[in-house]
């Protein structure tokens, strides 16, 4: 038989959605002061959470109706039609939260909209009954969020509570990303009594990038490239860091689609494939993002978190991620990371700027023009990728070698080289001090950046499959390889749908003839159906190339000259990606005077 539930109950159902753990309670709070218009949020928190939690802001407030209103399910002041619904602008809007958190709580709402604090009201509700009753009490403009006894009516799903530092750190986790998104607002967290972030309101840009230092890390804020975009109504702007400044594990990344911080899917795979041949294997990028786009373009209302979100326009949105940021990785030269490497010494907030000139930090990336390096074919291999000639690098007749002596001579980014150790390193001389080169990796990267682009000049070459493979599919994939047959074309692939639920493929690129054709296409019509592009047929040339551009560069124990070594410097200025060879890994790394003064203990 069927019922209709007790509201007690249903509430009780409603916050196993919204309310998680204490760190739910915050975000919900926080999305509220921050629609409301606060400049300043302080939170208490006591035992992780459990035994109290108060949000506590200098927003717009509300008064005595709208305060015990609020605790009641479906109502909100954000949105009142279907309307409002397709094109969220605030963090906030369902209207289930503040009644989700009273049902498994002790809840207090204090809250003003005038400047006379003597005018304040506050609304308690308990999780038995959810009945709610406002009485007057002082409070300054804004509003007061306490919630005490977390899931004390819930044992069940109290026991699912953590320690309490594992707690306070998923609460501490919560507010820091919404201090990143919200830098103009001021934030403060007590644990305990205890002081554990104190954020002043970032406007100028020094101090936004002092928060990014506190947030993630000071050396995330020092190997980073700035960004920012906007192409019709997409707008990204943030940081990545350098591929060399990768994770172990995805724990630094925070992407922001307009203010709402987001775990995508789509988005992690435009990301992924910007840094799919720079980044070491098993490491994980770092970044904080922000993607802005009018809020009818995306759908925020897919999850009760509203944490995940859907692109109306995905392929679009994942095409200018992936061109913008695999265009940042590859246009920053070792040159500007020098000047902004001093300006950041002398002005200790331009940290976003600073490209890694330190003891143990990564190589800036080598940029350049699109084409190959305009010092000619100096370093082409004679044939294919194997067969050097005689010198692999001919010097740059135009490029005297200076004197260091009163530094206003005209040095390049990456100096002069001085000599060379053990055949594997080239060790040069710059303005900062030591750079140190790992030859085959340098000229590796220089090989495989000419390898492809040759190979987007003459486009790819088809090759008729001796017998065509025929595959068994879903109708999905059957569907999309026709929708998609002039894209898979263009990548070298020939396949056309035979049924409701079979392909058949005539052709893939000559390169990859030895290739698991079955595999190929199928991991290509997977790749269409979930995010709208697919990079299997360029990531499998790239890695073809890259093998060829690795047997076909200067080995370890070759004896260069120092024109020759300064032939290769001047290349890897010149050439895109040159910061990690083909496999991720450095290339060059700076030791500056200062790190050597450090090192000998000099002026100690």
């Amino acid at each position: 038989m069927i019922r209709i539930l007790e509201p007690r109950l249903a509430n009780q159902i409603a916050a196993g959605e919204v309310v998680e753990r204490p760190s739910s309670v915050v975000k919900e709070a926080v999305e509220n002061s921050l629609d409301a218009g606060a400049t300043r949020i302080d939170i208490d928190v006591e035992a992780g959470g459990s035994r109290l939690l108060r949000i506590r802001d200098n927003g717009t407030g509300m008064g005595e109706s709208d305060l015990a209103l609020s605790m009641a399910r479906h109502a909100t002041s954000k949105i009142d039609s279907i309307e409002d619904l397709e094109a969220v602008a605030s963090l906030g809007f369902r209207g289930e939260a503040l009644a989700s958190i009273a049902s498994v709580s002790r809840l207090a709402l204090t809250s003003n909209t005038r400047g006379d604090s003597a005018h304040g009201q506050q609304a308690l509700c308990e999780g038995r009954e959810m009945s709610v009753s406002v009485r007057p009490a002082p409070h300054p403009r804004g509003t007061t969020v306490e919630v005490r006894d977390l899931f004390y009516n819930t044992p069940a799903r109290r026991k699912f509570l953590r320690t309490e530092k594992t707690e306070f750190g998923h609460v501490h986790e919560v507010i820091k990303r919404q201090a990143l998104s919200r830098p103009d607002v001021a934030f403060s967290v007590r644990h305990n009594g205890k002081q554990t972030l104190q954020l002043n309101a970032a406007m100028a840009e020094s101090e936004r990038t002092r928060r990014i230092a506190t947030i993630c890390g000071r050396e995330f804020a020092e190997h980073t490239v700035a960004i920012e975009r906007q192409a019709g109504p997409l707008r990204l702007w943030g940081w990545v860091a350098e591929p060399t400044f990768s994770r172990s594990q995805a724990d630094l990344q925070y992407f922001f689609v307009n203010g709402r911080v987001i775990r995508d899917k789509l988005v992690s795979h435009a990301i992924r494939q910007a840094y799919r041949d720079v980044l070491f294997h098993g490491r994980h990028p770092a970044f904080v993002l922000f993607l802005e786009l009018d809020p009818a373009g995306v759908d925020v209302n897919v999850h009760p978190t509203k944490h995940e979100v859907r692109f109306r326009d995905s392929r679009g949105v994942h095409d200018f991620l992936f061109g913008t940021l695999s265009r940042a990785l590859a246009d920053v030269r070792p040159g500007q990371a020098a000047a902004v490497m001093s300006q950041a010494d002398s002005d200790t907030g331009a940290l976003q700027s600073s490209m890694g000139l330190a003891v143990g930090g990564s190589p800036s990336f080598a940029a350049g023009n699109m084409g190959a390096a305009s010092g000619g074919d100096r370093s082409w291999p004679a044939s294919g990728a194997g067969g050097f000639q005689s010198s692999p690098f001919q010097p740059h007749s135009t490029v005297p070698q200076p004197e260091f002596t009163d530094g206003t001579a005209d040095i390049p980014p990456l100096g002069f080289a001085v000599a060379q150790l053990h055949g594997v390193y080239i060790l040069a001389e710059n303005q900062q001090g030591l750079v140190l080169v790992d030859m085959h990796a340098a000229h590796e990267r220089i090989t495989y950046e000419r390898l492809k682009q040759a190979r987007d000049g003459s486009g790819i070459t088809r090759q008729p499959l001796l017998v065509p493979l025929t595959l068994a599919v879903s109708n999905r994939e059957a569907a999309i390889a026709t929708e998609q047959a002039e894209e898979l074309a263009a990548l070298g692939v020939l396949v056309e749908a035979v049924g409701e639920e079979s392909v058949i493929c005539r052709e893939l690129p000559a390169a990859l003839k030895d290739a698991d054709a079955e595999l190929l296409v199928r991991d290509v019509l997977s790749d269409l159906l979930e995010f709208g592009t697919s990079d299997r047929i360029a990531s499998s040339l790239d890695e073809l190339l890259s093998t060829m551009a690795c047997h076909g560069s200067v080995r370890a124990n070759r004896r260069l000259t120092l024109p020759e070594m300064n032939a290769l410097l001047r290349d890897m200025e010149e050439t895109e990606r040159s910061g990690q060879c083909n496999h991720g890994r450095p290339t060059w790394v700076q030791l500056g005077m200062t790190d050597l003064d450090k090192l000998f203990l000099r002026g100690r």
